[in-house]
């Protein structure tokens, strides 16, 4: 049986802790440590985490001096992993009791450098919101298609708590950028492996995703929130353009020059559509490259609000009259 190292971060997370540790130490497959880093928390975490590694030899915690933020606690424990595989948690869901022995079966039997798996959307009292998260954010259809680096580079559909990899890619993929709230650890790391490694999936959710008022990511998009047309295409943009920002400012983890390349061009795109007022005639070519992999709706959505916003303006004023 392979040792795997689960990589829980730590921040204020006492309300839901315990039901997360509980789920991970009940797990059927039991060979693993549990490395904890505490960022610096001002709730009683301590105090519960104390209390369960006094329970359980396989617990190991660390405690953060200053506050690292959720990337770089997550590559404080990348570092700190020992076995072939590893694992990362967040400290608010719960584990299906197979969540380890599934994902180290498939890697296995596929051969695979990294895995991921769907999750099951909960409320802060664990009921069933969305049975499936893929379906829910709209990932499922590119996922079960395409599922390959070229679907990944615009658009992240792999979630960091459902992910199982490899130790000796680690490597790869560190130091982990944070200059960008909308590049995460979970998108850095599978975009870099998927180049050149084999990337797969389990369809099956695992994990008990729960959603509360305090969540960093959930299941919301921002848009949902957003009544001006000028405040989601301004969103749009600045995702998009500190997205490419961050690839090229990390240009040495792109095997290909002419990925390099493409990261530069799309990221001037980005940046000139912010001085568009009305319609853009520039790059059309680009944005259909760059959007292949999406959805047909969300490819002409997108086109639209970004290229060509007059007519937007038109189209989302009789949306919402």
């Amino acid at each position: 049986m392979e040792k795997v190292d689960i990589l829980l971060a730590t921040y204020n997370g006492a309300k839901y802790l315990e039901d997360q540790l509980n789920s991970i130490l009940s797990q059927t497959y039991s060979d693993f440590r549990l490395l904890i880093s505490d960022d610096s928390s001002t709730d009683n975490t301590k105090e519960i985490l104390e209390k369960y590694k006094e329970k359980d030899e396989r617990i190991t915690v660390f405690y953060q001096e200053n506050n690292l933020g959720v990337i770089k606690n997550f590559e404080f424990l990348l570092k700190k992993v020992e076995n072939e595989y590893y694992m990362f948690s967040d400290q608010d869901d719960i584990w299906k009791e197979n969540k380890i022995e599934k994902s180290i079966q498939k890697i296995k039997e596929t051969n695979s450098d990294l895995i991921y798996t769907d999750l099951e959307v909960v409320d802060e009292n664990m009921n069933v919101t969305y049975k499936s998260y893929w379906k829910l954010k709209g990932f499922y259809k590119k996922i079960k298609k395409y599922n390959n680096f070229e679907s990944l580079y615009l658009n992240n559909f792999i979630t960091g708590c459902t992910i199982l990899s490899k130790k000796e890619l680690i490597k790869e993929f560190l130091p982990l950028p944070n200059t960008s709230k909308f590049v995460l650890h979970d998108y850095w790391i599978s975009l870099v492996i998927s180049q050149k490694g084999k990337i797969d999936y389990i369809e099956e959710p695992l994990i008990k995703y729960r959603q509360h008022k305090n969540n960093k990511v959930g299941s919301k998009k921002k848009t949902d929130e957003m009544r001006n047309l000028e405040d989601i295409r301004n969103l749009f943009i600045t995702v998009k353009k500190e997205h490419f920002k961050v690839f090229v400012e990390n240009e040495e983890k792109f095997k290909s020059e002419k990925i390099r390349n493409l990261n530069k061009i799309a990221l001037k795109y980005f940046e000139d559509l912010e001085k568009v007022k009305n319609i853009n005639f520039k790059n059309w070519i680009l944005f259909f490259k760059l959007y292949k992999y999406e959805e047909f709706s969300y490819k002409m959505q997108n086109f639209v609000i970004l290229n060509i916003p007059a007519l937007a303006r038109i189209l989302f004023k009789i949306k919402n009259i």
